[in-house]
């Protein structure tokens, strides 16, 4: 049993042996690796000192190279502009006509180009040729205007805007091939110059050219508008209160109107920006300078015929503030100066009125002679027509109105004084107002003029029935009229003259009515009888003294003449047929059931003879329905 074991540990020793052996080996291999890392260590540190000095030289010099590339390609990049130059030249100086127009403005900005990249090398030596590139470019920017101008012209022959507006045509345009290439045109011009001295006063060459030949264009197109409106305004002035339409501003400002929106669609699709408002204010800077001129001269023609004429200067409000908002929604320019051009002939209109209430109460006052027939005068339906006429223009007075307030058109010396102004007023009340202050200046200035002029009641009477009359019937045949004097106030106010008219009429018949009053005494043993009775007149005479009696007859007597006398009076004077109708009415109301019953009391006085009883009921009643 000993033996095996012996054996095994034999083995394994062995095993150990080998193993000792190998790692012996091992340990010389490692020597042997590392004395070869420190000499190869040491043979890098000496190649990394002898190349170190070469690599270093290699790095210059790659940076050297890339810089020598770069200056390069900086001398070509110089040398290209130059270049251009000589390529560009000839075609420039030839002009535009010489070759296609795209050709030549593909040149120009080539021109451009290269003097941008000139300009900012801010290189000495290149001043001379940016000198040399700036004439150029100038020198074809020159040409280009003068194309230009040429193209603008040809679209720029007199046309009659009257032709266009009758048949309700478009005004002529410029093509839209032509539109496109004065785009291009317009362009390079304004790039070109932005090198050169024509910025200085900060505008653009082909906008100054563009402006100042279709300005001409349109300035002269118009002339003959603006003449006609003034022409027309002379001619109508002796043909009484002006009449909406007859004059030719209107005329004159749609013509003005369709001009605009025609240029603006051209402008538009020229220029760019800020540049289209501009050189739409820059065209129309002369043809707008003759519209207010005209409007001026308009204005000073109104202020002298004031009374006749301030319906023309409404109706010159409605018409320029319709256009000036019109024109400011398509292309948002020329409102303001519309406004300005209007503002001398708002003035004049805003005076207008308080000189309209002021000229009624005078040309009332002065009147020298009435009809001594109690007829109205003409002064009535002038003002009547006037104030028909002035509801045509509600809404340039509504504008006027509310920027007076209420009652600020009267005179500031009248008793009501100077009225605050109100922040949200109504429009129609105040023009409503103002309707009714006119006529009752008017009917209260001719009443006071009736007063001083006829001694007799009954023809002061008639005369302010027929003012009253005629004034009614103006506001009846006028819807507008109708429309604003239409509250019970108005209404109630105006009656108030009709009132006192068949007032002072009746005052003249009192005389003759009081002539059917007597006195009665109830204490005396014949009482009078009740009311609704049977009346006896042979009981009543009968009873009577004979001093009774007499007087009785007196009073027929005095009532037939005085009867006789107005009734005669009355058929005499000039009524118009609603005032005849109605003052017979009246009279009838107040004279009938007096005579009536004075009659039934004592017509017995003279037995039927009729020698004091000149009237029964029925004659006297046919009598005063004849007054009608």
């Amino acid at each position: 049993m000993v033996a095996p074991r012996n054996n095994a540990y034999a083995e394994e020793s062995a095993e150990v042996e080998v193993l000792y052996a190998n790692l012996e080996k091992l340990k010389l291999l490692t020597k042997k690796i590392q004395g070869s890392l420190v000499r190869l260590e040491t043979g890098g540190n000496v190649v990394k000192h002898a190349i170190g000095p070469i690599y270093s030289n290699t790095q210059s010099l790659q940076i050297t190279n890339s810089n020598i590339d770069k200056v390069n390609e900086a001398i070509e990049r110089l040398r290209q502009p130059l270049d251009a130059k000589n390529r560009e030249e000839g075609i420039i100086r030839a002009g535009p006509q010489s070759v296609e127009l795209s050709q030549y403005l593909a040149a120009m900005r080539r021109v451009d180009k290269a003097l941008v990249d000139l300009s900012s090398t801010n290189l000495k030596s290149n001043q001379k040729a940016i000198a040399e590139f700036n004439s150029l470019l100038n020198t074809g920017n020159a040409k280009l205007q003068d194309m230009l101008r040429g193209i603008l012209n040809q679209y720029a022959s007199p046309i009659e805007p009257l032709h266009y507006l009758t048949k309700d045509l478009p005004f002529p345009s410029i093509p839209q091939e032509t539109i496109s290439e004065l785009t291009s045109i317009c362009a390079a011009i304004d790039s070109a110059a932005s090198h050169g001295p024509q910025r200085g006063d900060g505008g653009n060459p082909a906008l100054k050219i563009y402006a100042d030949v279709r300005g001409a264009y349109l300035t002269s197109n118009l002339q003959n508008l603006a003449i006609a409106s003034l022409n027309t305004v002379k001619r109508r002035a002796a043909d009484g209160p002006y009449k909406q339409g007859t004059n030719g501003i209107g005329i004159y400002s749609n013509a003005l109107e369709n001009f605009i929106s025609t240029e603006y669609e051209i402008i538009a699709q020229i220029f760019t920006g800020d540049q289209r408002g501009l050189a739409l204010q820059t065209t129309f800077r002369s043809a707008l300078a003759e519209y207010s001129k005209t409007l001026r001269e308009l204005n000073e023609y109104i202020k002298a015929n004031l009374m006749t004429d301030c319906f023309l200067a409404f109706e010159i409000i409605e018409i320029v503030t319709a256009m000036s908002y019109r024109v400011d929604s398509r292309t948002g320019e020329l409102k303001s100066l519309f406004i300005e051009a209007l503002r001398p002939v708002r003035e004049t209109a805003k005076s207008s009125l308080s000189e309209l209430l002021e000229e009624t109460k005078r040309r009332a006052a002065s009147i020298p002679v009435l009809p001594p027939d109690g007829g109205s005068v003409p002064l009535v339906n002038e003002v009547m027509s006037s104030l028909t006429t002035l509801t045509g223009y509600s809404g340039p007075l509504a504008s006027i109105l509310t920027s007076l307030g209420d009652g600020n058109w009267r005179s500031t010396g009248n008793a009501s004084g100077t009225a605050p102004l109100d922040v949200s007023p109504d429009s129609s009340a105040l023009l409503s107002h103002f309707i009714l202050d006119m006529i009752e200046a008017l009917m209260s200035s001719l009443e006071a003029r009736g007063r001083a002029l006829h001694r007799s009641k009954a023809v002061q009477g008639v005369f302010l029935s027929n003012v009253f009359c005629i004034v009614d019937r103006a506001i009846r045949q006028s819807p507008e009229l109708a429309r604003h004097l239409g509250t019970p106030d108005s209404i109630a106010r105006i009656d108030t003259f009709r009132k006192r008219a068949t007032s002072t009429y009746l005052d003249a018949w009192k005389e003759t009515s009081q002539y059917l009053l007597d006195v009665q005494y109830t204490s005396r043993a014949g009482a009078r009888p009740a009311s609704g009775g049977i009346v006896d007149s042979s009981a009543i005479v009968k009873s009577l003294s004979s001093k009774d009696k007499d007087a009785i007859k007196d009073k027929f007597k005095a009532f037939n003449a005085s009867f006789d006398e107005l009734v005669s009076r009355h058929k005499a004077l000039y009524m118009e047929r609603e005032v005849r109708g109605v003052l017979a009415r009246e009279v009838q109301a107040v004279l009938e059931p007096l005579y009536a019953r004075f009659w039934d009391r004592y017509h017995e006085i003279d037995k039927g003879r009729g020698k004091y009883v000149k009237y029964d009921k029925g004659s006297l009643s046919a009598q005063l329905a004849a007054l009608a």
